[in-house]
């Protein structure tokens, strides 16, 4: 082979690669407050307090009302419930205006959990930036009470993220039931 196809080669791995990485486990989560939405009612969320309660599943997604990100609010709103029972609070974040997420909140999240809007900064505290826009990718974590990743995945399929962030959960929660 040639240096120039080589190159070629090495440039197309390069664009097939995902654009995009996550914290790993066991890393401290970046602690943030932004701007949320519940049931089309704004409120300020706080990870830090969200913690005090128990395990937090935080998942960023692209963009509201886009086919996959809407099957992925459905998905999560589904779910929901089991979480809450497990001691779990979801959250969803998306680099959108407030205002889209509260419509978003109500109609695709179904009043269930909130979704907020993040900043540039936490985007990039989370190293979750999409390589050619300011949105973030699709990414899951859970985060443990004592502020450490626990899970992480990246996929921009929406399949396996709430199935995969449950499954998590539930170990967590069974290793750490007291007897």
């Amino acid at each position: 082979m040639t240096l120039r196809t080589l190159c070629g080669i090495a440039a197309l791995a390069l664009c097939a690669a995902p654009a995009f990485a996550a914290l790993p486990v066991g890393a401290p989560a970046p602690t943030f407050t932004t701007q949320a939405s519940l049931a089309g009612k704004e409120m300020p969320f706080d990870l830090a307090q969200a913690l005090k309660k128990g395990p937090v599943v935080l998942y960023f997604y692209p963009a509201a009302f886009t086919s996959g990100c809407t099957i992925e609010a459905h998905d999560f709103a589904d779910a929901t419930d089991s979480f809450k029972k497990l001691g779990a609070t979801v959250i969803g974040v998306s680099a959108d205006p407030i205002d889209k997420l509260d419509k978003f909140s109500v109609s695709e999240c179904r009043n269930k959990f909130a979704v907020a809007s993040a900043t540039p900064q936490m985007i990039a505290d989370y190293d979750v930036k999409l390589a050619t826009t300011t949105r973030a990718n699709r990414t899951s974590y859970v985060i443990a009470p004592d502020g450490k990743v626990i899970f992480a995945y990246s996929a921009m399929d929406p399949a396996g993220h709430v199935e995969k962030t449950m499954d998590a959960v539930k170990a967590w929660k069974a290793a750490h039931r007291k007897g």
